[in-house]
């Protein structure tokens, strides 16, 4: 009778490692089928994504995978090493691409992508994430409001620091009343991202 309980559970414990080693093997199989297609489908959507900063129609390299690492630094607001995207013409840098973090939007951060070309011009600027309230803040989104459209081609060298505000501060910005901590925000870390690239103009555009 023990011999026969013995080997029950010998047949169902060599099941089990039977049926693990098979569920393994399916979900590896699977993994590495899957990881190419989704790697190039998260690609394709970061580049289209990138493409409203820096049009596609300026640049000839991979731009997701050209990027230079870069250290934290106040005046783009990141805690840790991010990737900057360098856009590219017959192999010459004509743009870099920044995530910049505003900490000071009125529920929390609001991080942009903001594109900057080789004469220190703003390209483009779009949010990617932000906690602003709906109907209200969020009108920073390029789908909610053209707002965020505003800095397109503007740059340190036509614009003075005081103009980098909102007009109910004397600046040049648009606002929409009740929301103005967002742009603010919005403004200050878009100018601040200006800064970085002049302080680090020669290491970001170096071919």
């Amino acid at each position: 009778m023990f011999k026969d309980s013995f080997k029950k559970v010998s047949i169902t414990a060599s099941a089990m490692i039977i049926f693990s080693l098979v569920a393994s093997a399916a979900l590896s199989i699977s993994y590495f089928l899957t990881k190419t297609p989704i790697e190039e489908s998260d690609a394709r959507a970061k580049r289209m994504f990138l493409n409203q900063v820096v049009p596609s129609n300026l640049y000839d390299n991979n731009l997701v995978e050209d990027t230079i690492s870069v250290e934290p630094n106040p005046l783009i607001g990141n805690k840790k090493n991010i990737d900057i995207y360098r856009a590219k013409k017959n192999n010459q840098v004509i743009a870099v691409i920044i995530e910049t973090i505003a900490p000071d939007g009125y529920s929390g951060e609001i991080k942009t992508l903001v594109g900057v070309d080789q004469k220190d011009k703003i390209l483009g600027v779009r949010v990617i994430t932000h906690k602003e309230t709906p109907g209200l803040g969020d009108y920073i989104e390029v789908d909610k409001s053209h707002w965020i459209k505003n800095f397109n081609l503007k740059s340190l060298d036509e614009m003075g620091e005081k103009e980098w505000a909102v007009k109910k501060d004397g600046g040049d910005f648009d606002y929409v009343s009740g929301a103005t901590i967002t742009s603010r925000a919005v403004i200050k870390s878009t100018y601040k991202s200006l800064l970085y690239v002049k302080e680090n103009k020669k290491r970001l555009f170096a071919s």
